[in-house]
């Protein structure tokens, strides 16, 4: 199992996973973390930082997360602090399943808190992103 968290650095979790510079995927087996690798995100136009402001960006049209989904298609599982609504959608008919932490914790807390079914489903996904 892959459990991908988005990641401001590629050490903290980052408070926005489409804003997220990088996603560390952890690699799961018999319950416990066997290994970890860090992705840069260049698949967001937040993450490439085209968004600030929000000058030329509508959020109430409809974008793609189709690359961020397929760069993600071998995890099955995204941890997060913030998500909108849409991305989880996407996520969700790809079948990758998207948590939102209500906890600030590090990565491999959150693996683990995770891997106990201490994280359940849902959360607050955004339906706007005025945070």
């Amino acid at each position: 199992m892959k459990i991908a968290v988005a990641s401001t650095d590629g050490v903290s979790i980052s408070p926005h996973f489409g804003r997220s510079k990088s996603f560390i995927v952890f690699e799961v087996a018999d319950g416990q973390i066997a290994g970890r690798e860090v992705r840069q995100n260049s698949y967001t136009a937040h993450a490439q930082g085209q968004c600030e402001g929000h000058e030329g960006h509508d959020h109430a049209q409809p974008h793609s997360h189709a690359d961020i989904v397929n760069a993600l298609s071998d995890c099955q599982v995204v941890l997060c602090y913030g998500m909108g609504w849409r991305a989880a959608e996407d996520l969700k008919q790809a079948g990758i399943q998207a948590f939102v932490l209500d906890t600030e914790t590090s990565p491999e807390e959150a693996v683990q808190a995770f891997l106990s079914g201490k994280v359940k489903p849902g959360g607050a996904f955004c339906r706007c992103h005025e945070h």
